[in-house]
C-alpha cells in the first residue's frame, strides 16, 4: 500500500487495474471511545463549485441516483471505527472534475480531540492502494482528507488534509451548497449559530453545527418536506421551481405502527406468504430456499441490492442473479449456491456465492474450489453467507491464494444478521423506491426471522463454552488456555450481532467500542482478553449508540452468573448536587424501581449507592456525606444469566439479548442528549 503525505497526488491506474471502483475509508479512535465523525462527499465542476445541491453527499442523501457514490457507513476496527464510501469513477458525469471527501464533527467537538485520522483507499478487488494518515488536525471541526480529479481523462487522488473551523456548514456553501440549517426549531437545547465561514479562519469560538445522527434519509424524502413546507407557508414564487435546499437537521423518523385487527375467522389462520418456510424440512432445502429468496429480491429491489454489493466493489448498474448454476471444475462440476452480475457500461463484475444456514459451518475446500474457479474465469469476488460472523484477524475459512495468477479474486462475507439489519435499515427508517419493493422486503425479513428459515444468524457460544465456564467455577482455566481464546471470539461475534440488530431496530449506528491501541493486532487483542477472561471471570463489552447520552455496558459474570447491563452519566457542569440529583430521578420517572444508581466521584474512593426505589423518596441520599464532587452517575440492571451455549430459552445468547432489550427500552429511552443540554441550560437554580 502507497503511503501518502500532505499535498501528493498519484494516478489510480498506475496503482491497479481495478481503480475504476474504489472505496474510500476514513477511520479514527478517540482514547475514551466515543470520538465520531460523519462523512460528506461533494462533486464539483471546472469553477470547484457544486453544479447543484444534488451533488453534496452527506446522512441526509447517501446515495446518489447514477451509482457514482454511495455512502456505506461505519463499520467497528479493533482499535476504534471506520467510515467507508463507495465510487464508480467511472459513472461520475464528465462535467464533474473533482470529488471532495471530507468528514465533520458535531456539538462543539474537534478532530484534535481524535487519534489515528487515517484515509484508505482499495480497488474494486478489495486491494490496498493508498494509505494517508491526518497529523495535527487541531482545533478545526471539518476536515477535507482528500480528492479525486480527472487530468487528460485519468482519475488523481491528492492527499488534502486541510482543516475548516466552520464545520459542515461552512464546507458546504465554500464549494456552492445553500444549506439549510433548522436549528433554530430544535428548542433550547440548539446552541447559537455561527456564521458559515468558507475558508479556514482562527476560531471564533464553538459553532454547533447539529447534523442528524439518525440512518440516512432518502434525498428525494427529505426534499417533498422542504416543498411542502415552503407551500404551507405561501412563499411560493413565480417562475422555475428551485431545487430544496439540503437539510442539515436531524429527520425525524417514526415507525410503522402494528395492524391489530384482522378479518380472519380464526386466530390460527395464518397470512399468506410470498416465501413460505413452513415445508422446510432439511438444511440443503433452507440453504437452496434461503439462498434463491435472497438473491431475487437483491434483483427486484437496487436500493438493497446495491446496499449489500458496494461494499464489496461491485459497481452500480444492472444486477442479475442465479441459483444452482454449474461450472467445471476437474473431474466433477462444482455447484454454488448462486451467482451475482452486474453490468455497468458494458462490463461484468460477477461473484460466486455459497450459503449456509441454521449454524453449519461454512468449508474451506468447497470455499477454495469456487476461489480456484472464479480466479480462472476472470470473476471478482466468492461471497460467503452463513450465521456466523467474521472477525478481523479470524477468517471464517482459510484459503490459499495463487500470487502466480495475474487476475486476484477477493474473498467476503455476509452474515445473515447482517442481511437482516440492511432489510431493517431500508423499510423501516430510510425508505425505498416503492411500494411493491417495501412489501418485497417486508416479506423477505419475515423469511429470516422465521424460526424454519435456519437464518438467525450466530446462535452458538462454541464446544468451549461449558469447558471454559466449568473452569472458571472450579479455578482451573489457566493463561494461555486455547479454549479461553475461542470463548472471546464468540463473544465479540455475539456483540456484534447485538449491534446489528438493535441498530436495525432502532434506525441508528450501533457500534461495538474497542478501547485498544491503533495498530494492535486483532489477534494480541483477543489473547489479552482471554486472559482476563481467565484472572477475573469476567466478559465485558462496550456499545456505543448515536442520540444517547454514555456508552452502554455488558458484563458477564462467569463466577457469579450475573448479568451487568450499565451507562455512565456525565453530571451536569452547573447546578447544585441536589439539583442533580432530583434532575436524574424525573429523567428516570418509568425507570424499573430495581434500576442499581451508583454516584462517581472525583478522585479515590467510591461514592453512594442504591436502588431507584429506595432514592426516589430521598434524592439527597445519592449525595457524597464528605462533599466530594460528583462527576457522573452508573446506571446498571442486573439480570441471572443463561447456562446453555446457545439460544434457547434458558441459552447465554438470549440472556443477554434480553438484557440489552430491557435496559434500552426502560432506561435508555430516558437519557437522550436533549436531557443533556437542557440540565446545563437550566444553570444552578433549577430544582431548588
Amino acid at each position: 500500500m502507497h503511503t501518502m503525505v500532505k499535498g501528493a497526488n498519484i494516478e489510480l491506474s498506475a496503482l491497479s487495474a481495478n481503480a475504476g471502483s474504489v472505496t474510500v475509508g476514513l477511520s479514527w479512535s478517540s482514547s475514551t471511545g466515543e470520538g465520531d465523525a460523519d462523512v460528506s462527499v461533494l462533486l464539483l465542476n471546472g469553477t470547484g463549485k457544486v453544479r447543484s445541491d444534488a451533488d453534496f453527499y452527506f446522512y441526509n442523501n447517501p446515495v446518489a441516483d447514477d451509482g457514482s457514490v454511495q455512502l456505506l457507513g461505519k463499520t467497528p476496527t479493533p482499535d476504534g471505527s471506520e467510515d467507508r464510501i463507495s465510487f464508480d469513477l467511472e459513472a461520475v458525469p464528465p462535467d464533474v472534475e473533482r470529488i471532495v471527501v471530507a468528514a465533520s464533527r458535531y456539538d462543539g467537538a474537534r478532530f484534535g480531540e481524535l487519534d489515528d485520522l487515517c484515509l484508505t483507499l482499495v480497488d474494486g478487488a478489495g486491494e490496498g492502494l493508498v494509505r494517508f494518515p491526518v497529523d495535527d488536525a487541531g482545533v478545526v471541526s471539518a476536515v477535507i482528507f482528500g480528492e479525486f480529479y480527472r487530468r487528460a481523462g485519468a482519475w488523481k487522488f491528492r492527499a488534502v488534509g486541510q482543516g475548516y473551523h466552520s464545520g459542515l456548514i461552512g464546507l458546504a456553501t465554500d464549494f456552492g451548497v445553500d444549506i439549510e440549517d433548522d436549528t433554530a426549531d430544535e428548542g433550547p437545547e440548539a446552541g447559537p449559530e455561527q456564521e458559515a465561514a468558507s475558508a479556514p479562519v482562527p476560531p471564533a469560538g464553538p459553532a454547533r453545527v447539529p447534523p442528524p445522527r439518525a440512518a440516512a434519509a432518502a434525498a428525494t424524502t427529505a426534499a417533498t418536506d422542504v416543498t411542502a413546507a415552503t407551500a404551507a407557508t405561501g412563499a411560493q414564487a413565480a417562475g422555475p421551481a428551485k431545487r430544496p435546499r439540503p437539510r442539515a437537521a436531524k429527520k425525524k423518523v417514526t415507525l410503522p405502527k402494528t395492524v391489530k385487527k384482522s378479518l380472519a375467522e380464526n386466530e390460527s389462520w395464518r397470512t399468506a406468504r410470498l416465501f413460505p418456510v413452513t415445508a422446510l424440512k432439511s438444511d440443503r432445502e433452507r440453504e437452496t430456499r434461503a439462498t434463491s429468496v435472497l438473491l431475487s429480491v437483491m434483483a427486484q429491489v437496487p436500493e438493497f441490492g446495491r446496499r449489500l454489493t458496494a461494499g464489496f466493489g461491485a459497481p452500480a448498474g444492472r444486477m442479475e442473479t442465479f441459483t444452482e448454476v454449474s461450472l467445471p471444475h476437474g473431474d466433477s462440476p462444482r455447484r454454488p449456491d448462486g451467482v451475482i452480475r452486474v453490468e455497468r457500461a458494458g462490463k461484468l463484475w460477477t461473484a460466486l456465492v455459497e450459503t449456509k444456514t441454521n449454524g453449519n459451518p461454512l468449508k474451506s475446500e468447497q470455499v477454495q474450489a469456487y476461489a480456484d474457479i472464479a480466479a480462472r474465469r476472470g470473476y471478482e469476488a466468492v461471497i460467503t453467507l452463513s450465521n456466523d460472523v467474521a472477525l478481523e484477524g479470524s477468517p471464517l475459512v482459510d484459503i490459499r491464494i495463487d500470487g502466480r495468477r495475474r487476475h486476484k479474486v477477493a474473498l467476503w462475507h455476509l452474515s445473515w444478521a447482517e442481511v437482516a439489519h440492511q432489510a431493517q435499515m431500508l423499510i423501516r427508517h430510510e425508505g425505498v423506491g416503492n411500494a411493491a419493493h417495501a412489501w418485497l422486503l417486508q416479506e423477505l425479513l419475515h423469511y429470516l426471522q422465521h424460526d424454519n428459515s435456519g437464518c438467525h444468524g450466530f446462535q452458538n457460544m462454541g464446544a468451549a463454552w461449558v469447558p471454559v465456564r466449568n473452569g472458571i467455577d472450579d479455578e482451573t482455566l489457566c493463561q494461555g488456555d486455547a479454549r479461553a481464546t475461542e470463548v472471546t471470539e464468540s463473544w465479540e461475534r455475539l456483540i456484534r450481532q447485538v449491534c446489528l440488530r438493535l441498530g436495525g431496530e432502532l434506525g441508528r449506528k450501533v457500534l461495538p467500542v474497542q478501547r485498544a491501541k491503533r495498530g494492535t493486532d486483532p489477534r494480541t487483542r483477543r489473547a489479552e482478553m482471554a486472559d482476563r477472561l481467565c484472572l477475573e471471570g469476567r466478559l465485558h463489552a462496550e456499545l456505543r449508540m448515536e442520540d444517547t447520552q454514555g456508552i452502554l455496558a455488558i458484563t458477564a459474570d462467569l463466577r457469579t452468573g450475573k448479568l451487568r447491563t450499565s451507562i455512565e452519566l456525565p453530571s451536569a457542569e452547573q447546578g447544585y448536587p441536589l439539583t442533580r440529583a432530583k434532575r436524574l430521578m424525573r429523567q428516570l420517572a418509568a425507570a424499573p424501581a430495581d434500576l442499581h444508581i451508583e454516584t462517581l466521584v472525583a478522585g479515590p474512593g467510591a461514592g453512594p449507592r442504591g436502588t431507584l426505589e429506595r432514592l426516589r423518596p430521598e434524592p439527597a441520599d445519592i449525595l457524597p456525606k464528605d462533599g466530594a464532587e460528583i462527576v457522573g452517575f452508573r446506571l446498571s440492571l442486573f439480570k441471572s444469566m443463561g447456562t446453555g451455549r446457545g439460544s434457547a430459552e434458558t441459552g447465554f445468547i438470549r440472556s443477554v439479548d434480553e438484557a440489552v432489550d430491557r435496559f434500552h427500552a426502560q432506561v435508555v429511552t430516558h437519557l437522550d442528549r436533549r436531557g443533556a443540554h437542557r440540565a446545563q441550560a437550566e444553570g444552578p437554580a433549577a430544582g431548588l
